[in-house]
């Protein structure tokens, strides 16, 4: 008898980097002779590379003709941002390092080496484990979907913290949902002077928006029918 594999319940490092790139609006780029940030300006491939629509008077067009053969190299940031306010708001940031080719009057980006940089460190990833990721199903629609569930559903997020054990809760001031992916939903647990993430896995990854809508009532129903105090009952008193 065959033995079966550990369910996922998160993203592998190379899908988590192709969801912040994913969802990111803006980006920072720096190369030998310059450094800007551009706002909605770059799209990007199934295979991770880059495309950027750069103002013909930007630094960056100017680096792109006098670089040698025309490829810059360059270094781009993606930051990652909680939609919802919480301590510590950029949950990680990717960096990726390339080049740069013309194609008419867009530049596109070859990233050659990726790290995306989160609380517990630095994470390098394969490159061809980059390129052939796909981004998180749920990672474009995660800001509006959080955005949501903080602010008209306060009341589930306190329901959902009946799933975690009672010594997590001690001195916790605030619950903010922080994450959400096909694979679960992450709480930010925020005391006085510190805070926790801590993850709820769904039974089974969501593949669009109806299922992860199904899923977190599958999380509701089981925080309802647990025996356990909710924050409420166990946040210290004013």
């Amino acid at each position: 008898m065959g033995v079966r594999p550990a369910r996922t319940t998160a993203p592998t490092a190379a899908e988590r980097a192709r969801s912040v790139l994913a969802a990111a609006w803006s980006c920072a780029i720096t190369t030998d002779h310059c450094h800007e940030e551009l706002v909605s300006a770059h799209s990007v491939a199934d295979d991770g590379t880059v495309r950027l629509c750069v103002p013909a008077d930007s630094g960056l067009a100017s680096a792109s003709i006098c670089a040698p053969r025309g490829e810059p190299t360059a270094l781009l940031e993606f930051s990652d941002p909680a939609p919802v306010p919480v301590r510590d708001r950029i949950r990680s940031r990717l960096w990726l390092s390339g080049r740069f080719t013309r194609d008419g009057d867009h530049l596109v980006f070859h990233p050659a080496c990726a790290v995306l940089h989160v609380p517990s460190g630095h994470i390098g990833i394969d490159i061809d484990d980059f390129a052939r990721a796909a981004p998180d199903p749920l990672a474009t629609a995660e800001s509006r979907l959080l955005t949501h569930l903080a602010d008209s559903h306060a009341d589930a997020v306190e329901w959902l913290t009946r799933l975690l054990h009672p010594q997590q809760l001690a001195e916790v001031v605030r619950v903010q949902p922080l994450a959400l992916d096909r694979h679960g939903l992450t709480l930010r647990l925020e005391r006085l002077r510190d805070h926790e993430d801590v993850r709820l896995p769904f039974q089974r990854p969501a593949d669009d928006l109806a299922q992860v809508t199904e899923r977190m009532h599958v999380l509701l129903a089981s925080a309802r029918a647990t025996r356990r105090p909710t924050l409420r009952s166990v946040a210290p008193k004013d």
